[in-house]
């Protein structure tokens, strides 16, 4: 008999709780968690150390590496389709795991396919593989399992993680447009000052006159950027690195959040984006039988936003005391006057998953005219800036050469 640690989902508070058993097989301990009121989202084993460290044990197959969403959706809807023209679970996932070639996700269903066999639950499998389902997928499964819609519940997961890819491809390919410009502009502004302008610059040393404000401006900048390159490129990457650990440390990704939904432009769209997510996630995980409570709790690890993940957490408190989602929402000020009206119908008709999927689809289309006005306007911005860093390099280089020719017409 092993010791077996996990982590799992309280069933009536929504609380992530932490704990271990004693068990013959992973499966067995599911099953014992389970019987405590517990919903199990990852069972390893392993002893807790002092500290809360895990001791893993884990199999090489668990190491695997992470299976990508483009794989995941197919596997989903063929997994739905097999299930729902009526072949057993095993195998169906023995068919999904011959037709896959080698990698990631054919290790991944071949170990659920070993998990059923021996006894598990389909969820409690896939919660052994976090690297390919994430707790809305667990939790989404685990509720399909017990309501007897798995395969309708593995159809939902399909469409909301193509509807999820499909905004990321939209805001990644507005994105790609201005940082491709932004970065091929620094690039020419660099070699001009790195290689051209000193060229210049050696030229003018041998001018017996005196050279304008913005030539000197200009070769103090070139002198600069040579003399501590290292340093600024150090200094750029320090920034990133400072900026990625913030945003590991609440309080300060909670300001920085804050401070990006503020910005011009660019906040509206965060904010789209985050609310069409917030609306669709939950609005998935209720419609598929998730209890409230840890369906605002996955939510809540989801949201991609500090400011929104602790409103979030107000409306799980709210729940908990007997109150309603939307007045939590309202308060947030996150949340669009629109939406806080909408779930507060939702809410009072008793179809608040459905209210929560038309807000996600109307949120979809206000991030597709969000992302086309930001890509019309920051093109023009782009050139013109562009334009202009380029214009005074140029002119800068050329004002000694023009002001010679004038004292040389003039002599």
């Amino acid at each position: 008999m092993a010791t077996y640690s996990y982590t799992a989902m309280d069933s009536n508070t929504g609380k992530e709780v932490k704990g271990s058993v004693e068990a013959d097989t992973v499966a067995l301990a599911a099953s014992l968690i389970r019987e405590q009121g517990l919903l199990p989202t990852n069972v390893v084993e392993g002893k807790l150390k002092r500290g809360g460290q895990l001791n893993f044990n884990l199999s090489i197959p668990f190491l695997g590496g992470r299976v990508k969403t483009k794989q995941l959706v197919p596997f989903t809807r063929q997994l739905a389709t097999l299930i729902d023209a009526g072949l057993p679970l095993l195998r169906s996932l023995n068919v999904l795991m011959k037709q896959q070639k080698k990698g990631p996700l054919k290790n991944v269903i071949q170990n659920l396919a070993d998990s059923v066999e021996r006894g598990s639950t389909f969820s409690d499998a896939m919660a052994q593989h976090p690297k390919a389902f994430d707790r809305l997928y667990v939790s989404m499964v685990k509720a399909g399992e017990i309501g007897g819609v798995l395969e309708v519940v593995l159809n939902r997961l399909a469409e909301f993680a193509e509807k999820a890819q499909a905004m990321k491809r939209k805001v990644i390919s507005a994105m790609a447009y201005p940082a491709v410009v932004m970065t091929f502009a620094f690039g020419v502004v660099l070699g001009l000052i790195t290689f051209i302008v000193p060229k210049f610059s050696e030229i003018f040393m041998d001018f017996d006159t005196e050279l304008p404000g913005p030539t000197v401006l200009l070769i103090n900048i070139s002198k600069g950027v040579k003399s501590y390159f290292l340093f600024i490129a150090g200094g750029i990457v320090a920034v990133v690195f400072i900026y990625r650990f913030l945003k590991k440390v609440p309080k300060a990704a909670f300001v920085m959040d804050k401070i990006k939904l503020k910005l011009p432009l660019i906040g509206v769209l965060s904010q789209k984006v985050a609310v069409a997510r917030f609306s669709r996630t939950l609005g998935t995980l209720i419609g598929s039988g998730v209890p409230i409570l840890q369906a605002l709790n996955i939510t809540k690890d989801t949201a991609g936003n500090e400011v929104l993940r602790m409103a979030i957490g107000d409306v799980h408190a709210s729940i908990r005391e007997g109150e309603t989602i939307a007045e939590p929402l309202e308060k947030s000020g996150v949340f669009p006057p629109m939406l806080v009206n909408m779930i507060n119908v939702g809410e009072e008709t008793g179809q608040l998953d459905a209210m929560l999927l038309k807000i996600a689809d109307t949120y979809d289309d206000e991030v597709d005219a969000a992302v086309a006005g930001l890509s019309s306007m920051l093109e023009p911005i782009m050139i013109v800036t562009m334009g202009a860093m380029v214009g005074f390099i140029v002119v800068a280089m050329f004002m000694p050469l023009f002001k010679l020719a004038l004292n040389i017409g003039g002599s």
